[in-house]
């Protein structure tokens, strides 16, 4: 069997992959995020991840992060929209070691006040490194125009003003209205059995008392395409072409996350790359993404260009995305394209953490996960037509932002 599934009286799920390796990585993924929030605590479950390290009622906060490094170990954290992880990568011999430190941090926080007023100047300066950066900053004022009105519009680091008002209080309750162990999955991979990381999760997590999740999140109101430029006086335009797509449950999930690939993957023999940059030289960077998430997704192109070229890069992207909904893949392509993304998907799985924190995402989403061959199978079924439906489906209204 490639995955090993269990659950803890609690209700924290868990789930163990044994690999030949050295090495062990372990998370502890927790189904909430930026979506979570009520609108006056923007910002305050990316906090809660910084806030994290800042000390236990065991730990002062230079002993959370010593306590793996010293071992010559990492250990990390990050928010998404709809989830926080934390996850440490350790030796094998270890991996007990990065286990307790993880539920350590997730159960037993302090939150001081006094770390926390530090660690809020360390996130304004995120926050103006994003805004620094056109590229990163036009993607989050595209998804928040995207789902106006919802929890998944707006940026996961927060405003300034919002955040210099939060404090240990704000991140306790958050966290115990948000944090609950229905909403936990614990996913480790590592040269050891299933029993043996099962009884390591037994060991630090069982502890924690059982709690659910009070709350459901709303779905996204319907929307209108939309068209809108910004000046912001850059030395290129920067435009996202783009729209709502298919949630992560949804079958049709699979066709567009190839189709996005053809389109504008990371390879250099993508639609876009090519008639873009390579026949064209209008652009350095260009690319397709699609990002699923619980109840709906968003499909993005995003290219950067002198002014002067931006028109005819959106015309070739527009002439792409035509082409993709109304004439079918040459069997040559779909196979061609089949095999391409097959290969990266096996190429991903190489990355031990990688796949550790995909299968915890998973379990935690679908209470289920498909091994590669499973998926690989899939890929090779997909027909030319649900390409074409998919994108007729996806493509035939998008939005625009432009920045210059």
């Amino acid at each position: 069997m490639e995955f090993y599934t269990y659950t803890l009286p609690n209700g924290i799920r868990g789930i163990h992959r044994q690999v030949r390796n050295t090495v062990a990585h372990c998370a502890l993924v927790i189904g909430a995020g930026s979506r979570d929030e009520h609108p006056d605590q923007y910002g305050l479950a990316h906090l809660t991840e910084h806030a994290f390290f800042k000390g236990t009622g065991r730990r002062k906060a230079w002993q959370v992060n010593c306590r793996l490094e010293n071992l010559g170990g990492e250990l990390n954290a990050f928010t998404t929209k709809e989830d926080t992880t934390i996850h440490a990568t350790t030796l094998k011999g270890d991996f007990a070691k990065a286990a307790e430190l993880i539920a350590d941090i997730a159960f037993r926080s302090t939150f001081p006040d006094r770390e926390l007023e530090r660690e809020k100047e360390v996130i304004v300066d995120e926050i103006n490194t994003y805004k620094d950066s056109p590229a990163d900053l036009i993607y989050d004022t595209f998804e928040d125009m995207l789902f106006e009105g919802s929890e998944l519009g707006h940026n996961i680091l927060g405003r300034k003003a919002a955040l210099m008002r939060y404090n240990g209080d704000a991140i306790r309750a958050f966290t115990a209205r948000t944090h609950t162990t229905d909403q936990m999955v614990f996913s480790s991979i590592g040269n050891f059995t299933a029993k043996a990381a099962e009884a390591v999760a037994t060991r630090y997590f069982a502890g924690q008392p059982a709690s659910q999740r009070g709350f459901l999140r709303t779905a996204p109101a319907p929307y209108r395409a939309f068209e809108k430029t910004v000046s912001k006086h850059t030395h290129q335009t920067h435009c996202i072409i783009g729209g709502r797509a298919f949630g992560i449950a949804e079958e049709r999930r699979l066709p567009l996350a190839l189709l996005t690939n053809i389109l504008g993957g990371p390879c250099a023999n993508s639609l876009l790359n090519v008639v873009v940059r390579e026949k064209n030289g209008l652009s350095y960077n260009i690319e397709a993404g699609y990002t699923p998430y619980g109840d709906t997704g968003i499909v993005a192109i995003y290219f950067s260009s002198d002014h002067s070229n931006a028109g005819q890069c959106i015309d070739l992207i527009e002439g792409q995305l035509r082409k993709l909904r109304t004439v079918p893949l040459t069997a040559r392509q779909l196979s061609m394209a089949k095999k391409q993304f097959i290969a990266q998907l096996a190429i991903s799985s190489e990355s031990n953490e990688s796949y550790m924190l995909g299968a915890g995402k998973s379990l935690l989403t679908h209470n289920d996960i498909d091994t590669m061959e499973q998926v690989y199978a899939k890929v090779r079924a997909l027909t030319a037509r649900q390409l074409t439906e998919v994108a007729e489906e996806v493509f035939a209204n998008l939005s625009r932002l432009i920045y210059q």
